[in-house]
């Protein structure tokens, strides 16, 4: 049976939610409702194999160890901390990532 690690969403993380469902809400709300919980069906499932996401293009400039799992256009940011999951930021992929 495979490890289950529990998962937490930071207070910026959840900030990112809520702006990305309003942006998404202006154009329409049943687009929103179905991507957000889409992306939080991908966070949760971070609870089995989160290693199974590539680390981060930045962590050579921040000096971390964050990974990233990648929906759609958007990048759900997190570390693992023993048998933890901490997402950090959901940005767009276009964005530089702001810690």
């Amino acid at each position: 049976m495979p490890k289950k690690f529990s998962v937490y969403i930071t207070q910026s993380a959840q900030d990112d939610l809520e702006h990305i469902f309003f942006y998404i809400a202006c154009e329409n709300i049943n687009n929103a409702k179905k991507f957000i919980r889409e992306l939080e069906e991908k966070i949760y499932s971070l609870d089995t194999f989160p290693k199974r996401c590539a680390y981060i293009p930045e962590n050579s400039y921040f000096g971390t160890n964050y990974r990233h799992l990648v929906h759609k256009k958007y990048r759900v940011v997190f570390k693992i901390v023993e048998n933890s999951v901490y997402i950090l930021r959901v940005v767009h992929g276009a964005k530089l990532l702001n810690l």
